[in-house]
């Protein structure tokens, strides 16, 4: 699993933009985060990828985008995960290293969930 963070500007469209250069390289995005940072004006988009190639493949694209201030590829030692998983006992909220959280999944074998990769 690769993670992509991207600093960008807070504005309307730039995830369309940045989703463009995933469509035209045909580019599978396994999960994105977005929300506004630390910096005024600023939102950090984070993707994971299945693997190093495909991010490597995209990187130059997303640091040539207008709105794209900085997009790195996140070191797998910061990469974290979280899941929402729901079976016949409720909701359950799981959070830990990408290892934990699908150990957590494929041991509850929950009827319905989520899984995010994330990194900061």
């Amino acid at each position: 699993m690769e993670v992509i963070m991207m600093l960008t500007y807070d504005q309307p469209g730039v995830m369309q933009r940045v989703m463009a250069e995933f469509t035209r390289k045909k580019i599978n995005v396994d999960t994105i985060v977005v929300g506004p940072c630390e910096m005024p004006e600023r939102s950090r988009i984070v993707i994971s990828l299945r693997d190093r190639d495909t991010a490597l493949g995209v990187i130059e694209h997303l640091r040539a985008l207008q709105e794209v201030i900085e997009a790195d590829i996140v070191d797998h030692r910061r990469h974290e995960a979280y899941a929402i998983t729901l079976s016949k006992g409720g909701v359950c909220r799981v959070t830990g290293t990408v290892e934990e959280v699908e150990s957590v999944i494929k041991k509850s074998q929950p009827d319905k969930y989520i899984e995010v990769v994330n990194a900061i």
